[in-house]
């Protein structure tokens, strides 16, 4: 078990164990979570389409940490800078908006309605810790409950 659950993971698990409630929405989760792991820092990497959202989330976190905002189309770079071909789009970027936390030093980052693979790149190139507050679907006003309900139709 020390192999899979080194001290740091430890330390996760019983902030965990200690901080969350099941009375709690998951931003206070976050923010409970958050306070007792003693973190000063927080990042937000967030689409465009939840801008309005992510300056919230900034706005009710910054009562207890420092919070830094990136979002998707950090660093303005083409999409064909990334995957070739001659779009003139601006790319998403999860790795630059990872590199972008990393450098204010995050201790924790809430990946926020960022798109299937871009929350991967993100996760992998976070130096802090992730969490998803929520998940982007386009088809479903980004409520994940109703495509699960929709697939289990499917097989039923």
């Amino acid at each position: 078990m020390n192999k899979l659950y080194d001290k740091k993971f430890r330390k996760i698990m019983q902030v965990n164990y200690d901080y969350t409630s099941m009375s709690a929405n998951r931003i206070e989760e976050i923010r409970n979570f958050a306070r007792g792991a003693d973190f000063k820092s927080i990042g937000i990497a967030y689409c465009i389409t939840f801008s309005h959202e992510a300056e919230v989330l900034k706005n009710y976190l910054s009562k207890d940490f420092n919070v830094h905002l990136v979002h998707c189309k950090y660093g303005r770079i083409p999409v064909k800078d990334i995957i070739g071909g001659t779009a003139r789009r601006v790319s998403c970027n999860p790795a630059g908006q990872a590199e972008f936390l990393n450098d204010k030093d995050t201790e924790l980052n809430i990946s926020m309605g960022l798109c299937v693979g871009h929350d991967m790149i993100f996760s992998k190139v976070s130096e802090g810790l992730v969490t998803n507050l929520f998940d982007k679907d386009f088809t479903n006003n980004n409520n994940i409950e109703t495509a699960i309900n929709e697939v289990e139709r499917e097989l039923y």
